[in-house]
């Protein structure tokens, strides 16, 4: 089976600019953990969760210095991501993608058409899991 029909193709994305503080907000509210970024239609990074949740300060801590804190959501999501981008090519087997997400423990990784290295899709350990549910019951 390949990438391709068990990927995401409605892919929420970012810009290197789009601040942290909206990078949270908008995983928020697609109940998401990982957002490419997209650099005029080109993928330049990928940031999780993880990578946001440094930037966000425990509240005694914003409490005492709201300035920094502040300062920390409004920063762009250019300084959390990551830049050494993983992905896999729609057309490559399922096998891929979980041997990628394995080999660099990854939760998720983008799917490209490997023509035009254009974003077509992610892939997640949720979808692998859906897959195996669905084929094992």
């Amino acid at each position: 089976m390949s990438i391709a029909e068990i990927m995401h193709e409605d892919v929420v994305t970012v810009e290197p600019s789009t601040l942290i503080n909206d990078a949270i907000t908008t995983m928020e509210v697609h109940g998401i953990r990982h957002l490419p970024v997209l650099d005029d239609g080109r993928i330049v990074g990928m940031v999780s969760d993880r990578d946001l949740r440094e930037y966000q300060t425990p509240l005694s801590e914003a409490l005492a210095r709201p300035k920094e804190a502040q300062h920390r959501l409004l920063s762009p999501v250019s300084e959390a991501m990551a830049t050494d981008i993983v992905f896999v090519d729609r057309e490559e087997d399922i096998q891929k993608a979980v041997d990628t997400m394995l080999h660099y423990n990854i939760g998720a990784v983008p799917v490209v058409d490997r023509s035009t290295l254009s974003l077509v899709g992610m892939v997640s350990y949720v979808d692998i899991l859906r897959l195996f549910r669905d084929t094992t019951v």
